[in-house]
C-alpha cells in the first residue's frame, strides 16, 4: 500500500520538469497533508517517515485479531458544511467511511458510584444535572444556555493562516465574530476550575473537569462547550477505521497524487548552505535535495537537533527551552492499557466513563498525575477493532513521562514489574466495576510514555505538544503568525504540525495546509485545493499489513505482536 522508493533525489540538478522538489520530515497527519497539497500545487514532493506506518501518533497495533486503536477519541469535522470537513474532504481522510456519533461526550462516577452523564443535548443535560443537584440551578442553566448558544455558531477557522487574508477576508471574519464576541470572550476568560468550584454538589465540582476525559487543569469553558456542541451538531464523530485508517486513507490520496512515502528513513540533519535549507541527510549518510524542506517532526529535534540550534530567537529559545520542562504547559503524556475480551456489553453502558478513584486506588497507578482512570469500549466506536464475538477496551490514565523515561533507561527489570502492576490494577478494576470480565479477559497491552516518545520522537511523550490556553501557546501562534512557520535567519525551511499549530487532528492537518500556502506565496503560484473524488466504501482491509516483533527475550515479560516494532507491550498472560 505504501510506496517507499522511487526517484534518485541526490541529484542536486534543477528538475527538467520545472517543478519545485519539496522534501517533508515526518509522515504523520500534518506531514502527509503538506505533502498532498503541495503535490496538488505542482510540486513533486517526498515524506521520510522513521516508521513503517502513516500516521504518527494517529495509529493503531494488532494482536490476536484485535486491533488497538490509539487516538482518536473524536474527530472536528465529521459532519458537513466546515471549514474542517473541507480539509478532511481535501485529504481523502473520510473516503467511504461511515461516521459514529454518541449522544454523550463522557460519563463521570465517583468512588461512591454516584455518575454525571455529560449529555450533548443540552435540554437533556440541563434536566440531568438538575436531577442531580437541583441547588446548583443557576450554573447549571447558565453552562447550558450557553452550550445552546454555542450549538448555533458554526466558525472553523483551519483553511487560511491569518498572515495570508486579505483585509476583506478578516473584515468577514470580524464580521461573523462580532455577534458572539461577548459569548466567546465569557467564556475564554473563566477557567473551568473556577466554574467548577462554585458547584454546590462535590460529584459537579470534579465532573465538570472531566468533560474531557481527564483534567486538562488549564482549560477556559470554551473549548468543553465548543466540542460538545461539535458533537451534537454530528461534527465530532468518530471515523469508520479509527486513528489508523484515517492516517490509511491521506497516505492512499497522497500516493494517488504521485507523492512519494519513504519509510524507515530517519532523518539527522537538515543540510543548510549560505543561509538556505538545501536538502537533508538519513541516518547511515544518504543525503537528498530539494528546493525546500518542511519539518513536521518533533519540534525541538528540528530546532536543536536537525538544525543544531542555529536558528532561533528569543521567542523560539522560550518556548522549546523554558516552556518545554515546565509544569502544566504539555500537555500530559499517558498510559495505555488495551484490554481484549470474550463478549460484549450492555448496549446501556457508556461508551466512555471516567472512573474517579480513592487515594489508595490511585497510588497503585505508576507515574499517575491524577487520582482517576478513563475507561472506553472501543468497539463500539468502530467495527472490525475486536475479532467476532469480543471486545476491547481501552484504559488510559495522564502520567508523568519522567517517571517512566528514567525506570526504563536506568532499571529495566521496574520498568517491566511497574507495567505488569498496570496490568494487574486494569484485571482487578474492570472485575470490579463489570463483575466476572476478569474470566472473559484474553490479554491485556500496557504502552507508556516511553513507549511513545520512542515511537514518535515527541518530545516528554506529550501527543498533543502545547496545552491551548497556557503560557506557550501565544508563542506557538508567533510562530505562524509572525515567524510564518519560518525559522529566523532561514530561507528555504518551514515546519509544520503540532509544535507550531498546537495539538489536535485536525490543527495538524490544516497546519500542513498553512505550510503550503506559505510556499506558493513564496515562490509565486497560487494556492490551490481539490476534493477527492473516491468514492469505494472504506474496509478493513485498508488498514495493511501489521509488521510483526521478533520473539522476546525470556527474561522479559512477553511482548505483543504490534503494528510499529517501535511500541512496548507486555501481556496480561
Amino acid at each position: 500500500m505504501a510506496r517507499d522508493s522511487g526517484p534518485d533525489w541526490s541529484d542536486r540538478a534543477p528538475r527538467a520538469n520545472g517543478r519545485p522538489r519539496v522534501i517533508v520530515i515526518g509522515g504523520g497527519v500534518s506531514g502527509m497533508a503538506a505533502g498532498i497539497y503541495g503535490q496538488m500545487n505542482g510540486m513533486d514532493t517526498r515524506i521520510f517517515e522513521t516508521h513503517v506506518l502513516p500516521g504518527g501518533c494517529c495509529t493503531a497495533w494488532s494482536r490476536q485479531g484485535y486491533i488497538f486503536d490509539y487516538c482518536i477519541e473524536w474527530l472536528i469535522g465529521t459532519g458537513a458544511g466546515n471549514d474542517a470537513n473541507q480539509i478532511w474532504r481535501e485529504l481523502g481522510a473520510l473516503d467511504g467511511k461511515s461516521v459514529r456519533d454518541f449522544d454523550m461526550f463522557n460519563k463521570v462516577t465517583d468512588e461512591n458510584g454516584r455518575s454525571v452523564i455529560f449529555y450533548n443535548d443540552p435540554d437533556r443535560l440541563e434536566r440531568h444535572l438538575l436531577e442531580i443537584s437541583p441547588a446548583d440551578h443557576a450554573l447549571i442553566r447558565s453552562f447550558c444556555a450557553d452550550l445552546r448558544r454555542f450549538i448555533k455558531i458554526e466558525m472553523y477557522p483551519f483553511l487560511k493562516p491569518d498572515p495570508l487574508k486579505s483585509v476583506g477576508e478578516k473584515l468577514k471574519t470580524l464580521w461573523e465574530i462580532l455577534p458572539a464576541f461577548r459569548l466567546f470572550w465569557r467564556n475564554a476568560a473563566t477557567p473551568m476550575h473556577a466554574f467548577a468550584d462554585k458547584f454546590q454538589d462535590p460529584l459537579l465540582r470534579r465532573a465538570f473537569r472531566n468533560i474531557f476525559y481527564q483534567d486538562p487543569e488549564c482549560f477556559p469553558l470554551l473549548p468543553y462547550l465548543y466540542n460538545m456542541a461539535c458533537a451534537y451538531n454530528h461534527n465530532a464523530g468518530f471515523p469508520q477505521g479509527g486513528s489508523l485508517g484515517l492516517s490509511r486513507s491521506i497516505e492512499e490520496r497522497y500516493n494517488a497524487l504521485g507523492g512519494i512515502m519513504t519509510y524507515r528513513a530517519r532523518v539527522d540533519r537538515i543540510l543548510v548552505e549560505n543561509g538556505r535549507a538545501v536538502g537533508v541527510e538519513l541516518k547511515g549518510g544518504a543525503r537528498h535535495y530539494a528546493d525546500v524542506v518542511v519539518s513536521a517532526a518533533d519540534g525541538h529535534t528540528t530546532i536543536y537537533g536537525m538544525l543544531e540550534g542555529k536558528y532561533t530567537n528569543p521567542t523560539i529559545d522560550t518556548l522549546y527551552e523554558e516552556m518545554l520542562n515546565k509544569p502544566g504547559i504539555l500537555f500530559p503524556a499517558v498510559v495505555s492499557a488495551f484490554v481484549g475480551l470474550h463478549g460484549d456489553f450492555d448496549p446501556d453502558d457508556s461508551h466512555s466513563t471516567t472512573y474517579m478513584l480513592s487515594e489508595e486506588e490511585g497510588a497503585r497507578l505508576p507515574g499517575a498525575l491524577q487520582n482517576s482512570i478513563v475507561v472506553q469500549l472501543r468497539s463500539r466506536y468502530s467495527d472490525g477493532f475486536a475479532p467476532p464475538g469480543r471486545s476491547v477496551i481501552h484504559c488510559t490514565y495522564f502520567s508523568d513521562f519522567n517517571y517512566w523515561r528514567t525506570l526504563r533507561s536506568e532499571d529495566r527489570k521496574r520498568y517491566w514489574a511497574e507495567k505488569k502492576q498496570v496490568v494487574q490494577f486494569v484485571r482487578e478494576f474492570l472485575d470490579k466495576r463489570y463483575p466476572g470480565i476478569g474470566e472473559r479477559i484474553e490479554l491485556v497491552d500496557v504502552g507508556t510514555p516511553a513507549t511513545t516518545k520512542r515511537y514518535t520522537g515527541n518530545s516528554n511523550g506529550s501527543i498533543l505538544a502545547w496545552k491551548a490556553f497556557s503560557d506557550a501557546e501565544d508563542l506557538a501562534n508567533e510562530l505562524v503568525n509572525k515567524g510564518r512557520m519560518q525559522l529566523p535567519g532561514l530561507s528555504g525551511f518551514y515546519m509544520a504540525g503540532q509544535w507550531v499549530g498546537l495539538g489536535g487532528l485536525i490543527r495538524a492537518a490544516s497546519s500542513g495546509r498553512f505550510v503550503m500556502q506559505f510556499i506558493c506565496k513564496e515562490i509565486g503560484r497560487e494556492f490551490q485545493a481539490t476534493e477527492s473524488v473516491a468514492a469505494a466504501p472504506w474496509h478493513t482491509g485498508k488498514l495493511g499489513h501489521f509488521p510483526q516483533l521478533d520473539k522476546t527475550p525470556p527474561e522479559r515479560p512477553a511482548l505483543a505482536r504490534h503494528a510499529v516494532p517501535a511500541l512496548d507491550q507486555v501481556s496480561a498472560v
